[in-house]
């Protein structure tokens, strides 16, 4: 069931909503330049990520990329490359495959009709509400975490907002709110009031033009809402992986493949470790497994941590040396003998990141 809004809401909105974001809005890169590439660009890359990471990849990209043909023609590892640390490397992938889609179905312009948007390689619900609204004028309410918490502590909803008959509800109220509003003013100004001022720890309820009628705010604890159920415990995942060196400067790494996670990306080659198995015997089995070399199993280089949405990454790496078996591709897309320098033009994770900067650290001491 979805909520009633409070009595004034759609009065609010114009009175206070709208002229409260024109005078308070950020000036941020995308809001310079509304044409649909460009919010196709900045609301991907905005996804589950905060506005300060993504001004410089967004700078970045656009000097690179300035429309689909220009995305469509990179190769995908310059795509990976600008889009190296962000995370969710899928998203890249699916704006290179969709630029491509683009280019060869639309003439090289992102579509205005929204079965066409639809169409493309990793365009969703939101993605087109944010390009419908945001570049084409078109009455599509975004639903974003942050007006989701705003939209829940409006209503002083109390139900679960990870259930998905709750986010279908909170879709539903925004597009009420939304009403006859010019709507990427509107959306634009509950993200922002979300980001900026209804914030999910502090909400600052002094600075916000819709506490009036806002029932989270009168219930005097506005901090409470939205409710969330815990998530599952987040599982660690072991892994060891490799320095394989064939002479003092070269070394090899491995080329994820295109269906799994980090697809396209560059790695220090290894794997997950097995029940009963030690750091030194995962390694060289993994190697064995997907290059098809035996190695001996020397030094540790760095322990790594990372965490990513559903897993948190326990990493050994270790100095290896090559037994002199050619390496094959069996359990990868690639391989390459290179050297840090090399590595400068090639995508790599977070995690490998870090290995690469250690092992730059421990080469120059």
């Amino acid at each position: 069931m979805t909520p009633r809004l409070p009595p004034q809401s759609q009065t609010l909105v114009e009175q206070k909503l709208l002229p409260w974001f024109v005078e308070n809005a950020r000036d941020l890169p995308w809001r310079r330049n509304r044409n649909p590439y460009a919010v196709w660009i900045s609301e991907t890359m905005l996804q589950q990520t905060r506005v300060d990471t993504v001004i410089p990849y967004f700078n970045r990209w656009m000097e690179a990329f300035p429309d689909c043909q220009a995305l469509a023609g990179a190769e995908q590892g310059q795509v990976l490359k600008l889009w190296e640390g962000l995370g969710y490397y899928a998203r890249a992938r699916n704006l290179h495959a969709a630029a491509q889609q683009v280019v060869e179905n639309f003439d090289g312009i992102l579509p205005s009709d929204p079965f066409a948007l639809l169409s493309l390689k990793g365009i969703g619900p939101y993605t087109l509400a944010a390009i419908m609204s945001l570049a084409f004028n078109q009455s599509y309410a975004v639903l974003d975490g942050n007006v989701e918490r705003v939209l829940a502590r409006f209503c002083a909803m109390g139900e679960d907002i990870r259930k998905p008959q709750v986010k279908k509800g909170l879709q539903t109220m925004a597009t009420r709110l939304l009403g006859a509003h010019p709507p990427g003013m509107f959306n634009e100004a509950m993200m922002e009031l979300g980001a900026t001022v209804c914030t999910p720890g502090v909400p600052q309820c002094g600075k916000c033009p819709l506490s009036p009628a806002c029932r989270g705010f009168k219930t005097g604890s506005p901090a409470d809402f939205p409710y969330k159920s815990k998530k599952k415990p987040i599982p660690t995942v072991k892994v060891g992986a490799a320095v394989v060196w064939k002479d003092a400067r070269t070394f090899l790494i491995a080329q994820r493949k295109q269906n799994e996670m980090l697809g396209g990306l560059w790695e220090f080659p290894g794997g997950k470790v097995e029940a009963g198995e030690s750091m030194a015997e995962c390694i060289a089995r993994e190697l064995e497994e997907e290059l098809g070399i035996q190695v001996v199993v020397g030094d540790e280089l760095i322990k790594v941590r990372h965490s990513y949405t559903h897993f948190h990454l326990r990493m050994n790496v270790h100095h290896c040396q090559w037994q002199g078996d050619s390496p094959q591709i069996i359990d990868c897309a690639d391989f390459r003998w290179v050297t840090l320098e090399d590595c400068r033009a090639l995508p790599f994770s977070r995690a490998d990141l870090k290995v690469l900067d250690e092992l730059t650290r421990t080469r120059t001491d």
